[in-house]
């Protein structure tokens, strides 16, 4: 289960670079739970050693889906 699992974000059609990502991921969290919580996330995805990494933590701290995947 992710740190917050009432932040659904959907990557299709997000550029797949790392910085995209991680602005999709921060603006979902930012709406939600305020800046303080998505500049928590910002540093801790800043931090990452790879962008495998990077994903990671971006699913293991929001919703993460594709297109009709975030549907259901």
């Amino acid at each position: 289960m992710s740190k917050y699992p009432d932040v659904r974000v959907d990557l299709e059609g997000v550029d797949g670079n790392a910085f995209a990502i991680m602005a999709a991921v921060s603006r979902g969290i930012r709406r939600a739970h305020g800046e303080e919580a998505a500049h928590e996330y910002r540093n801790a995805a800043l931090a990452s050693e790879s962008y495998d990494a990077l994903l990671q933590h971006a699913m293991e701290t929001v919703d993460v889906g594709y297109g009709s995947e975030m549907e259901a």
